[in-house]
């Protein structure tokens, strides 16, 4: 969805730490930033003082640099401190990315949910020199460009273990209503879904803080999308859900600590633009489909700007996710469009 700055939010700090520094954003609570090699360029994570040592909220990609900027960053603005636990938000690899780097080389325990391990670990077990067929076959139904698509057929995939250090066996899980004890702090448990399966997100009793990973994000809305593992799945519906659940939570002055962009307050707003902007986009895609339409042909529809080969397989998963939602809750039919075999969907209205 597009990078628009919200209105009726607020950001204690406007600059973000340098790769190399830190921030307090709250006593014992230090605000770093690690690089990714993409639009979006990096990834928010947050050491909790616990004493002795640390506790850290997501990681960063696994990657030489990354392990780097760990080092500097423990000896540097971690004072020396080891990093004694890992609490992973979900599943993806900038936030998981070097859990199991920190489990092997650091001694540290590795806190997450069940379906975030279970699916990161599979994933790190499989990886794929080729395309799989079924993956090619959920590109061509959904209506992928197909100079994209025979570039994509001949390229050895993004594998999960690309990026993402090996996960030695052993976690300790988090679930919905748990409490748990981060930094002094007792934190409620509670979970999101829709960007990522079962996505952990904490909300202090003790203070004003909430940790949200991807779930709740300032600026941005997390992408949402369908994947050939489950071309059914309803991601949409489980985000609107999640979010309209968790804004009974809000207060104003909850100070946010996401996993992208910049922490902020002022989160019943932030979540009431969340929630809306997915019934907006959801409407607008309902009026496009009038006749019928490919995933691929609602970009403008839905994303209101140019989509580059960079964004293209975002932009196509949450395409087909909106449109499977319409869908499967009875506002579109879906049928095989006879030339090219895509799904095409036109709305019932």
């Amino acid at each position: 969805m597009p990078d628009t700055a919200p209105t009726g939010l607020r950001f204690p700090c406007e600059t973000p730490p340098a790769h190399d520094a830190a921030i307090e954003v709250a006593p014992g609570v230090l605000w770093l930033r690690l690089p990714l090699p993409m639009k979006l360029d990096h990834v928010n994570v947050y050491a909790f003082d616990e004493g002795d040592s640390w506790t850290i909220i997501d990681t960063g990609f696994a990657s030489k640099k990354s392990k780097a900027l760990w080092t500097d960053l423990i000896a540097g603005p971690l004072g020396g401190k080891p990093v004694s636990r890992v609490i992973v938000t979900h599943h993806h690899p900038d936030h998981i990315g070097l859990a199991g780097w920190f489990q092997t080389e650091h001694g540290a325990e590795l806190v997450t949910t069940r379906t975030a391990w279970l699916t990161a670990r599979m994933l790190t077990l499989d990886p794929q020199e080729a395309p799989p067929a079924e993956t090619l076959a959920f590109y061509k139904l959904s209506g992928m460009d197909a100079a994209l698509y025979e570039k994509r057929a001949s390229e050895r995939p993004f594998n999960f273990a690309d990026i993402v250090s090996p996960l030695p066996l052993g976690f300790t899980r988090i679930k919905q209503g748990d409490e748990i004890t981060i930094g002094g702090r007792v934190f409620d448990v509670h979970m999101g879904n829709g960007h990522a399966p079962e996505h952990a997100t904490f909300w202090s009793r003790d203070d004003n803080l909430v940790v949200a990973g991807d779930q709740i994000l300032s600026s941005i809305s997390p992408n949402v999308g369908v994947y050939a593992t489950e071309p059914m799945a309803d991601p949409i519906g489980e985000w609107i859900e999640a979010c309209d659940r968790l804004s009974l939570l809000a207060r104003e002055d909850h100070l946010v600590l996401g996993g992208h962009k910049l922490p902020f307050t002022g989160l019943p707003t932030r979540m009431r633009q969340l929630i809306e902007n997915h019934h907006s986009a959801l409407r607008r895609l309902e009026k496009a489909i009038a006749e019928p339409k490919s995933a691929s042909e609602c970009f403008s529809t839905l994303f209101k700007r140019n989509i580059g080969e960079g964004e293209y397989g975002l932009a196509l998963v949450e395409a087909v996710a909106h449109l499977s939602h319409l869908y499967q809750t009875g506002r579109a039919t879906r049928s095989l469009r006879a030339q090219g075999g895509a799904w095409v969907y036109q709305s019932k209205g």
